[in-house]
């Protein structure tokens, strides 16, 4: 890694570090809440003291200044409240987990993956009642099932720069349609998405594709501004489609030995007795 490469993850880091610690509560530490606080969230050298670290050592972990230790980090993430997800980031942020490979909107074009998205494919074209789709990091859709194209807008009938499934769901009409409560569902997407840009500041997927996302939605920069990263978690949805209201439970897998990306799968609710 880079010296640039570096010193922009230790800025995502302190970055991430500082938005949590600013929107907890006082009271949720144990400290006592008082009138005279200008900030919001916690103090700085109540973050250190708590952590058992020095105030100008948190200080400069948040200007993302010095490397620290994995202790510190465990420290101060107990400190902050952090959930596991939250706190693997933190590990990855500053070097203790594997380095993610750089984004690519394409997940079939590394020649080594060839045999493991075959494989992928022949098993997604096996599910006639399953839909799903091949994502690549940044959530371009690469592949999709037959059983996907039909209850969902076809992706071979968009614009290649359209087809990034967070980017349909807060944008176009139709998936909306279909998806009436889709927000819960984008925003467990882009905390998946930040877990993986996050790690990777430089990278000119992660930049198009936030840029991209501040223009289409500016009234969802709440949204975007924030720092929350978690796995995506099963879920259920229901998706008015021409057959009436469908229930489906929607999981996102890695696949072990594969190219990076993921494979989101529809698994038909049972039917009621």
């Amino acid at each position: 890694m880079t010296t640039a490469e570096e010193t922009a993850r230790r800025g995502e880091l302190g970055t991430f570090l500082r938005a949590h610690r600013e929107r907890l509560a006082p009271g949720e530490v144990g400290l006592p809440a008082t009138a005279r606080r200008r900030t919001p969230g916690l103090r700085r050298e109540e973050v250190a003291a708590l952590s058992g670290v020095g105030v100008a050592w948190y200080t400069w972990l948040e200007q993302g200044r010095v490397d620290t230790s994995r202790q510190v980090l465990d420290a101060v993430s107990r400190t902050l409240r952090l959930d596991a997800d939250a706190h693997r980031h933190v590990l990855a942020l500053a070097g203790f987990a594997p380095p993610r490979t750089t984004l690519d909107p394409a997940i079939t074009g590394a020649p080594e993956h060839d045999n493991d998205n075959g494989n992928l494919r022949t098993m997604m074209d096996s599910w006639p009642d399953s839909p799903a789709l091949l994502l690549a990091p940044d959530l371009t859709i690469t592949a999709w099932n037959t059983a996907y194209g039909t209850l969902w807008p076809d992706p071979g009938r968009l614009p290649a720069d359209r087809r990034n499934l967070l980017l349909l769901l807060i944008d176009d009409p139709d998936h909306q349609r279909l998806l009436p409560a889709w927000e819960p569902f984008a925003q467990d997407l882009h905390r998946h998405f930040r877990a993986h840009a996050d790690t990777l500041p430089g990278d000119d997927g992660v930049r198009a594709l936030t840029e991209r996302l501040h223009a289409t939605r500016p009234d969802l920069a709440h949204w975007w501004a924030c720092r929350s990263v978690g796995g995506f978690a099963p879920r259920t949805i229901e998706v008015t489609s021409k057959k009436g209201q469908l229930t489906y439970t929607v999981t996102l897998l890695t696949p072990a030995g594969s190219a990076p990306g993921s494979l989101l799968v529809h698994t038909p609710a049972p039917a009621p007795i």
